[in-house]
C-alpha cells in the first residue's frame, strides 16, 4: 500500500477524535478497523494514536474544556499556524482554540469557519499527518456539510488556496470538490436544506472499508449505529454511521483488501 508522506498545503492531513470515554472511543475503532493504539505520555495527555499496519491514519483524545465531544475534527495543513489563524480571523472566521505547541509534533490552531463548521491547522514538525490515503482502514474522503455553501468555499478557496471543482450547482445538488482534480482530497456539499434544524455546518470524514455491508454489521455489533444502509451512487457505495457515543462518520467501500 503506498505511504503518504507529504500532504498538500491547505488540505486535510489529519483527523482526530474527541471523547468523552477515550476507552470505550478507542475499542470501538480498534474493533471496527482493526486499528492498534499507541497512547503517549501524560504531557500529550494520554492521547492515542490509531495505526493500520504500523501507518498512522487517526487520532484520539479525552474533550477538553467546553469544547463539544463525541466528534470528529479534520485538521488542513498549514505551513505556520500563527499566520493561519490570522489569515482565518481576517476572513471572518472565529477561533475556537488559539495557535499552541504540542511538544515536538507541531503546532496546532482550532477555528469556526464563516459557516460555523470546526476545523483544526496543523503546521507539522515530528508529527506529519496521516500516512495513507484511500486504502482500508484510512481516511477516504473529506466533506463539509455547508449552511453558507457560496460563503465556505469563497473562504477556503481564499485563506488556504483551495482550486474547486462544480460537480452540481442546482437546488437539488450543489456540490464541489477541491485538490489536484486528478484526485481531489474532498468536498463542499450545500447542506442548508437537508441538516436538521439547530445543527450547525460540519466537517464529516469517510473511512475506507472493504464491504460496507460487512462494516456497517460490524458496527452494530461492536455499539455502533447504522444511520443509512449501504447505498450506491455515481461516486461509490457507501453507509452512514454512529459509534455508540454517538460520533458519526462514513464508510466508503474501498473494494479489495481486510475487510472491515
Amino acid at each position: 500500500m503506498p505511504v503518504v508522506t507529504n500532504h498538500r498545503l491547505g488540505e486535510p492531513c489529519w483527523v482526530d477524535y474527541a471523547s468523552t470515554d477515550v476507552p470505550r472511543a478507542r475499542d470501538f475503532y480498534a474493533g471496527l478497523f482493526g486499528w492498534t493504539a499507541d497512547t503517549a505520555g501524560e504531557e500529550y495527555g494520554g492521547y492515542v494514536t490509531f495505526r493500520r499496519d504500523g501507518r498512522a491514519v487517526a487520532g484520539l483524545g479525552a474533550v477538553s474544556g467546553d469544547a463539544q465531544g463525541d466528534t470528529w475534527l479534520t485538521h488542513l495543513l498549514v505551513e505556520d499556524a500563527d499566520a493561519a489563524e490570522k489569515a482565518s480571523l481576517d476572513a471572518g472566521a472565529q477561533v475556537i482554540a488559539p495557535t499552541m505547541t504540542v511538544g515536538d509534533q507541531g503546532r496546532l490552531a482550532v477555528i469556526a469557519d464563516p459557516g460555523g463548521a470546526a476545523v483544526g491547522l496543523w503546521d507539522p514538525e515530528q508529527h506529519r499527518g496521516f500516512e495513507l490515503v484511500a486504502e482500508v482502514g484510512a481516511p477516504a474522503w473529506h466533506e463539509l456539510y455547508a449552511r453558507s455553501y457560496a460563503a465556505q468555499v469563497d473562504f477556503y478557496t481564499r485563506v488556504f488556496g483551495w482550486k474547486t471543482e462544480v460537480l452540481g450547482d442546482t437546488a437539488d445538488f450543489r456540490y464541489a470538490t477541491f485538490g489536484d482534480p486528478a484526485s481531489p482530497s474532498g468536498g463542499v456539499f450545500d447542506a442548508n436544506g437537508m441538516l436538521p434544524e439547530g445543527v450547525p455546518s460540519h466537517w464529516v470524514i469517510y473511512f475506507g472499508v472493504a464491504d460496507a455491508a460487512a462494516a456497517s454489521q460490524r458496527v452494530t455489533e461492536l455499539g455502533g449505529s447504522v444511520i443509512r444502509d449501504p447505498w450506491d451512487s455515481e461516486f461509490g457505495r457507501f453507509a452512514q454511521v454512529t459509534d455508540p457515543l454517538g460520533g458519526l462518520f462514513f464508510l466508503h467501500e474501498i473494494g479489495s483488501g481486510s475487510a472491515a
